[in-house]
C-alpha cells in the first residue's frame, strides 16, 4: 500500500492548551489577590498615618471610624466610648448616615450598650455577625434607624484598658465582612488606641504649658477710676510656653501704667525671661515716675546686667491726667503700634518711630510719643499673635484688626478683649495677648 499509515490511538498527546489557560487563569487571580493585598495594606498605612496626625479628640475619633469604613468598604461606622464604669456607652460617633437617615433619628437617644452592641461590649473579642437581628443579643432597632443585617465589632484599647468599640456595617458589595475585613481592622484599632493615647498626652501637655504661662502672667488690679481688660491665648502647639506678657497699675502719680511686650522664642527661657522682664519692669515703674522711654532703657541695662535676656519687643505707656482729658503718653521697644478707638466709635493706629526692641543695644535711646485721649476712650495693646497670617500682609491683618474693634467696642470690655481673640485675623499659629484700657467717661 502506498501512504502513510495513521498513528496509532495511544500515541497521540492530549492538548496542553486548556490546563494551561487554567494555571493562567490561576495565576491571574493570585496576582490579582495579591495587587489587592498590597492596596488594602498601604491604604492601612496611609490611615494609620492620618490618624496619627490628628490632635483633637473628636477629630481623631471620626478619623478612626471613617477610615475603618474605607478599608472594609463599609457603608456605615460608629465608636461608642465607655463611661468610666466600662459598662455602658456615655458616646458614639457615627459616620455614613444620609441626611434624611440622620433626620429620622434626631429624636432617638445614643446607644447606651443593650443588644449586639452590648455584647461586644461584654465578650470584647472582634465580632463578626451575618444577621443582627437574628443574634441571641439583638435588641431591634429604634424607629427610623436604618435597616442594617451584618456587623463587625472590634474592641479599641488605649494602655491595655477597653476604651471604646468600633462598629461597621454593611459592606457595599453586599457580601458579609470575612476575615480579611477583620483582620485589618483588628490592626486598625491597635494603631487607634496608640492616637487616642497620643492625643491625651497632647492635651495633657497642652493644658500644663497654658496653665503655666497663665500662672506667669497677672490679674490685672483695680484700675479704677479707668477700665482695663486683658486676655492671653497659648499657640496650639503641644507644650508651647511663650513669651508674650502684659501689666497695668495705677500709680503714685495718678497716672495709668500699661505694657505689652514679647519674648523671642517660644520654650521655657522665653517664659523665664518674661517673668523676670515684667517684674523687674513693674518695679522700676514704682520707683521712677519717669517717661516710657527712661523706663524703657533703664530696663534694658538692668536686664543686661543681670539676665541673658533674648530680643524682647514691648510697648510701655502711661495714661495721664490733663486739662481736657488724658494723655497717653508711650514708648516703643521695636512692638506694633497701639490702636485707639474713639468714643465715637472710629479706630486709628498711633503710628510713630519705634525704638529698639530690648536686648539689642543698651546704649540707644528710645523716643517718646503723646497722644490726647477724650473720656470713655479705648487703647488695645496687642501682640503679633493677634494679626499674623503668612497669606496675607502685616497692614491687611491690622486693618481687619481695626473693622473687628469698632464693630465690637460697644460690649464690656472684658468681653470685647475676649472677641478679638476669638475672632482674630491671625493664622492662629503663635500665641496672642491683648490689653485694653478705658479712660473714664467723664
Amino acid at each position: 500500500m502506498t501512504g502513510k499509515e495513521p498513528e496509532p490511538e495511544q500515541s497521540r498527546l492530549p492538548d496542553p492548551r486548556p490546563h494551561k489557560d487554567t494555571q493562567l487563569d490561576q495565576i491571574a487571580t493570585q496576582l490579582h489577590e495579591l495587587a489587592g493585598a498590597k492596596d488594602r495594606l498601604q491604604g492601612l498605612l496611609g490611615a494609620v498615618l492620618a490618624i496619627s496626625r490628628e490632635t483633637d479628640l473628636p477629630a481623631v475619633l471620626h478619623r478612626i471610624v471613617t477610615t475603618a469604613m474605607s478599608l472594609v468598604g463599609a457603608r456605615y461606622g460608629a465608636l461608642g466610648v465607655l463611661d468610666e464604669s466600662g459598662e455602658s456607652l456615655k458616646e458614639f460617633i457615627t459616620a455614613g448616615l444620609s441626611e434624611s437617615e440622620r433626620t429620622d433619628l434626631a429624636d432617638v437617644e445614643f446607644p447606651r450598650g443593650r443588644g449586639v452592641l452590648g455584647y461586644l461590649i461584654r465578650h470584647p473579642e472582634p465580632l463578626r455577625v451575618d444577621d443582627i437581628p437574628s443574634h441571641p443579643a439583638s435588641a431591634g432597632f429604634p424607629p427610623g434607624h436604618p435597616r442594617i443585617g451584618t456587623l463587625l465589632g472590634v474592641a479599641v484599647s488605649v494602655r491595655g484598658t477597653i476604651y471604646g468599640d468600633l462598629y461597621l456595617s454593611e459592606r457595599r458589595d453586599g457580601q458579609p465582612f470575612d476575615h480579611d475585613d477583620e483582620a485589618i481592622v483588628v490592626t486598625l484599632a491597635g494603631a487607634a488606641g496608640i492616637a487616642i493615647e497620643n492625643v491625651r498626652l497632647f492635651e495633657q501637655v497642652r493644658d500644663s504649658a497654658e496653665h503655666f504661662q497663665r500662672l506667669l502672667l497677672p490679674t490685672l488690679p483695680d484700675l479704677r477710676p479707668f477700665t482695663g481688660a486683658a486676655v492671653y491665648r497659648p499657640a496650639p502647639t503641644p507644650g508651647h510656653l511663650g513669651g508674650d506678657w502684659y501689666d497695668a497699675i495705677l500709680l503714685p502719680d495718678n497716672a495709668c501704667a500699661a505694657v505689652i511686650g514679647d519674648v523671642v522664642g517660644h520654650d521655657l527661657r522665653a517664659a523665664a525671661a518674661m517673668a523676670q522682664t515684667r517684674s523687674m519692669l513693674r518695679a522700676l515703674l514704682f520707683d521712677h515716675l519717669s517717661p516710657p522711654s527712661t523706663v524703657l532703657g533703664q530696663l534694658d541695662r538692668t536686664l543686661h546686667a543681670i539676665t541673658d535676656l533674648p530680643v524682647t519687643t514691648a510697648c510701655l505707656a502711661r495714661i495721664e491726667p490733663a486739662q481736657d482729658g488724658w494723655t497717653l503718653h508711650w514708648s516703643s521697644a521695636g512692638h506694633l503700634p497701639p490702636l485707639l478707638i474713639t468714643p465715637d466709635r472710629h479706630a486709628r493706629y498711633l503710628y510713630a518711630e519705634p525704638g529698639l526692641p530690648l536686648g539689642v543695644n543698651t546704649e540707644h535711646d528710645r523716643p517718646d510719643h503723646t497722644h490726647p485721649l477724650l473720656p470713655g476712650a479705648t487703647v488695645v495693646f496687642y501682640t503679633d499673635g493677634l494679626i499674623e497670617d503668612p497669606t496675607r500682609t502685616l497692614d491687611e491683618g491690622l486693618e481687619e484688626l481695626a473693622h473687628l474693634a469698632t464693630a465690637h467696642i460697644g460690649l464690656p470690655l472684658q468681653d470685647f478683649v475676649n472677641t478679638l481673640a476669638d475672632h482674630h485675623p491671625s493664622d492662629g499659629h503663635d500665641d496672642t495677648a491683648i490689653l485694653a484700657l478705658r479712660t473714664p467717661a467723664n
